[in-house]
C-alpha cells in the first residue's frame, strides 16, 4: 500500500498488551469484517481515491475507512464522531486498523464522496452473511436429526431472520 498512511503491524509486541492479536479471539466477527474487506476489489466497487495520488499527503486507504464504517454499521455506532473515538479505545477496531484512528471528518468525507459503493458493499456483506447462515443451519439440521439428543431444530429461514420454535 505505498503512497498510504501505513498501520502498524499487528503482531508487533507492545508493552501492554504483549500483542494486539491475543485481544481479539480467532471467532471474532470483527474478523470476517476484516477479510470480506480484504477481498473486495474496491476500484470495481466505485471507491474513490483506490489509487494513491502520486503528491500530497498520503492518504487513508480506503479499505481502512470501510472497515471502520462496516464496524460501526454492525455496532449501531452511526456518527462520525463516535467512530472516531471508538477507534482510539475500542480494541477490536484498534486491531482492525492497525492501530490508525482517523479523524471524523475523514470517516464523514469518505462517507459523503462514497455512498453508492458502500451501499453496494454492503449488499454483498448481508448476502454473504445470509449464505453463511443458510448453510449453517442445513448442516445443524443434518446434526440435529441423526442425533437422538435433538432439542431445539430451526424451521425456517425467513428475510435473514431464523424463525426457531421448539419440536
Amino acid at each position: 500500500m505505498a503512497r498510504f498512511i501505513e498501520g502498524k503491524d499487528r503482531r508487533q509486541t507492545l508493552l501492554l498488551p504483549e500483542c494486539l492479536d491475543d485481544y481479539v479471539t480467532q471467532d471474532n466477527p470483527v474478523r470476517v469484517i476484516d477479510a470480506f474487506i480484504d477481498e473486495l476489489d474496491l476500484q470495481a466497487l466505485g471507491f474513490t481515491r483506490a489509487q494513491p495520488a502520486a503528491t500530497g499527503r498520503p492518504a487513508y486507504h480506503p479499505a481502512i475507512l470501510l472497515k471502520i464504517y462496516l464496524y460501526g454499521h454492525l455496532h449501531r455506532v452511526p456518527s462520525s464522531r463516535r467512530l472516531e473515538r471508538e477507534a482510539g479505545r475500542n480494541l477490536e477496531l484498534i486491531w482492525l486498523t492497525g492501530q490508525l484512528a482517523p479523524d471524523f471528518k475523514t470517516i464523514a468525507d469518505f462517507r459523503r464522496d462514497n455512498a453508492a459503493a458502500i451501499c453496494a458493499t454492503c449488499r454483498q456483506f448481508v448476502a454473504l452473511c445470509r449464505d453463511s447462515v443458510r448453510r449453517y443451519a442445513r448442516s445443524w439440521r443434518r446434526e440435529q436429526s441423526t442425533s437422538a439428543t435433538a432439542v431445539f431444530v430451526p424451521l425456517s429461514f425467513s428475510a435473514g431472520v431464523c424463525a426457531s420454535e421448539p419440536p
